[in-house]
């Protein structure tokens, strides 16, 4: 059985785009699911989503997966270079690690991007890197899952008009990442 953690982005929460259909259909193949809570807009930096973190943390290990959406991805960045070990898998869907050149945005995303990453430890603490963004996004150019999937040496999944691959784009259901992550229960 494999804990899995999905971490939302800025004005995200658990109950929010594809996150509790997810979670659904992961419980119902024997997964334990978590979905942290983290405060946003308001108190939204990364030492009070590593406060939040801190009882997630437990369930990370060596069968773990884990998937963030949009500043998610960020944070669980943040996660795997700050760790000892190797986890099972991580799902990055529209993802970024610099800003936005947004400025409502980059004013909330600074403190989980405005830092140089160390790639190769990050690398070194995930065995499966699967990196999902679409042609479309409003927020999130296509460039910036590029420069992730080349960081991670892995191949960029790119979604045809799907823009930011949330509720507002029409998901609310998101097969094509629970057949993704089906294959790596196996």
């Amino acid at each position: 059985m494999s804990n899995i953690i999905i971490i939302h982005g800025t004005g995200g929460n658990p109950d929010l785009n594809w996150f509790p259909w997810l979670k659904s259909e992961l419980n119902n193949l024997d997964c334990k699911v978590f979905i942290p809570t983290f405060p946003t807009p308001e108190n939204q930096n990364i030492n009070s989503w590593l406060k939040v973190f801190v009882e997630y943390r437990k369930y990370l290990d060596n069968e773990s997966i884990v998937i963030g959406h949009s500043l998610g991805v960020a944070f669980l960045i943040n996660i795997l270079e700050s760790i000892d070990f190797e986890i099972k898998s991580a799902f990055f869907v529209a993802g970024f690690t610099d800003l936005l050149d947004k400025s409502e945005f980059d004013i909330l995303n600074h403190t989980f991007v405005n830092k140089s990453f160390d790639w190769s430890k990050i690398k070194k603490n995930c065995k499966n890197f699967y990196v999902i963004n679409s042609d479309n996004d409003p927020y999130v150019e296509l460039e910036k899952g590029y420069f992730i999937a080349e960081k991670l040496d892995t191949e960029l999944i790119v979604l045809k008009k799907a823009g930011h691959i949330n509720q507002d784009s029409g998901y609310k259901e998101f097969p094509f990442l629970l057949n993704l992550i089906k294959n790596n229960l196996l």
